[in-house]
């Protein structure tokens, strides 16, 4: 989902064997194309070092994200013992600011693992409309949360600088839409991007993950 497309939208592995799991791509000497397929930043970022780092951006109330989970998930789940993976909650506006909150706080709670699942379902089954705080602390409750925990985690300075590091790294990897997926601070690729027109939504997801295997294995390389 683009950044222009969300106040409409809301409220309503080995190289070898890339060409294969990317069926239908224009494959350019084994793999995805750059410029279409996937980005590389013009300035790569500073990442942690030990590892190679992919972070995926995505939002809880994008139905691309939701279709993107369990495509996602599995495959972070498998990914090599050099890389590592986590999740960031953009915040492309002030109502997604404040899921951006509920995200960062249930992460410092040690929580969010365990609750997306919910939280997603909040959002795309029950359609809920979580809008404002009052909206998000109701939420929080119906899910079990220490409540005066939480309150504290979603107002703290703490959740507020994560949420400002947060915009500032999407800046950063050119996120102008979710799910996206950012690897090792040099290359940029998402569902949207490594997609075929006509496909659903979870071969889009699959295709992408499929490419950011191939963006890890040329930053493992150094490429």
């Amino acid at each position: 989902m683009k950044r222009r497309d969300f106040s409409a939208v809301f409220g309503l592995s080995a190289m070898a064997g890339l060409a294969s799991s990317l069926p239908g791509v224009a494959i350019a000497q084994g793999g995805p194309i750059e410029g279409k397929n996937f980005l590389r930043l013009a300035q790569p970022l500073t990442v942690p070092a030990g590892k190679i780092e992919v972070v995926e951006f995505f939002w809880y109330g994008c139905p691309h994200c939701f279709a993107f989970e369990p495509v996602v998930e599995a495959w972070s789940k498998a990914l090599p013992a050099d890389v590592s993976f986590r999740r960031v909650h953009v915040g492309f506006r002030a109502n997604i600011k404040l899921h951006q909150r509920l995200f960062f706080a249930l992460e410092v709670m040690g929580k969010e693992e365990e609750l997306r699942p919910r939280v997603f379902s909040a959002f795309h089954v029950e359609r809920l409309n979580l809008d404002d705080e009052k909206s998000i602390l109701d939420l929080a409750a119906r899910m079990g949360l220490d409540m005066a925990k939480f309150t504290a985690a979603f107002n703290s300075f703490g959740v507020q600088t994560k949420s400002a590091q947060a915009i500032k790294l999407s800046e950063a990897y050119r996120i102008d839409g979710v799910p996206a997926l950012g690897i090792a601070g040099k290359f940029m690729t998402s569902p949207a991007m490594a997609g075929v027109q006509g496909q659903t939504e979870v071969q889009h997801g699959q295709r992408a993950v499929a490419a950011a295997d191939y963006l890890i294995n040329l930053a493992r390389n150094k490429a």
